[in-house]
């Protein structure tokens, strides 16, 4: 698989989500006139133009974050219980970062005016305390094993600090806490973040 991504954008979580699932993939990072490292033009292959975009092995190509994760645990069969609630939760939170949390952040990545940013920030910060609520005590957000959600989650929280919105404890520790898996430095070092 070819997972097409920008350093440090929201493409992070499926870099993580692949290396935490054991599959094989190859990198290729996208450039700011959307022509690929390799010189191909990424409209031709995605014409949404953003990325996260996965190329899969027959050609087939995969965008959304949401979808991608989910791809990537099916195909694994890990990250993702395959029946129960957890399941459900795990999903429900992705669904609930890109809605509320990964929108938010427009005003901050497009310098949109200051009131706008201030709206955003009152947004963010219910969101991040209902995230918090959520995962309690619990090592990732859904339990104490290792989801997609997580992969989002830790995107979603390095990016943050852009927004001047404060994290709640939870999160904080869950971010101190994803910065040290084997998965999420060896992703964060392949994208030359760390």
């Amino acid at each position: 698989m070819n997972l097409f991504y920008y350093p440090g954008a929201c493409s992070l979580a499926d870099h993580i989500a692949l290396i935490e699932a054991g599959l094989a993939y190859r990198l290729t990072s996208i450039r700011h006139d959307k022509t690929t490292e390799d010189g191909r033009d990424f409209l031709s292959i995605n014409p949404k133009g953003y990325i996260p975009t996965l190329e899969l092995e027959d050609g087939a190509i995969l965008t959304e974050n949401q979808v991608i994760l989910a791809y990537i645990a099916e195909t694994s069969g890990k990250l993702l219980p395959g029946d129960g609630i957890i399941r459900w939760r795990a999903l429900e939170a992705l669904a609930f970062m890109s809605s509320e949390i990964h929108s938010r952040y427009q005003p901050f990545f497009r310098n949109f005016p200051e009131p706008e940013k201030e709206r955003a920030r009152e947004k963010l910060a219910q969101a991040f305390a209902i995230l918090a609520g959520q995962m309690g005590d619990k090592t990732f957000l859904v339990s104490d094993e290792m989801t997609i959600a997580d992969c989002y989650l830790f995107w979603v929280l390095t990016v943050a600090p852009r927004s001047g919105v404060e994290l709640p404890e939870a999160l904080g520790r869950f971010l101190a806490h994803m910065r040290t898996l084997p998965s999420v430095t060896q992703a964060l070092a392949e994208e030359g973040l760390g």
